[in-house]
């Protein structure tokens, strides 16, 4: 699901709310998620998961089309952990079914 689409979702569950209402409540969700993990904060969704943000230390990399060793610095990357509702949610609602491409 794209974000366009979640907002398309939502003005049809909601036709109460104006389209750019729920544009600017899922931006400012979003945002808020974004900018506390820019802060290093975590971020949990009860019953949803949690976001939080991982280190990862310098290391020796390869160029993979020429092979030349490169240094890769220090970074920081977002991480999702999907919390047990979700994940049993996820889980009842598989077929066993491979999704068509």
């Amino acid at each position: 699901m794209t974000k366009s689409e979640l907002i398309a979702e939502l003005a049809a569950n909601n036709p109460h709310l104006r389209g750019a209402d729920i544009e600017l409540i899922v931006a400012t969700i979003f945002d808020q998620i974004t900018g506390a993990l820019a802060r290093g904060e975590r971020v949990e969704l009860r019953g949803f998961g949690a976001f939080t943000v991982k280190r990862r230390n310098a290391r020796t990399g390869r160029n993979p089309r020429t092979g030349e060793v490169v240094p890769v610095d220090e970074k920081a990357v977002p991480f999702f952990k999907a919390g047990k509702e979700l994940r049993d949610r996820v889980n009842r609602g598989r077929t066993g079914r491979v999704p068509p491409s």
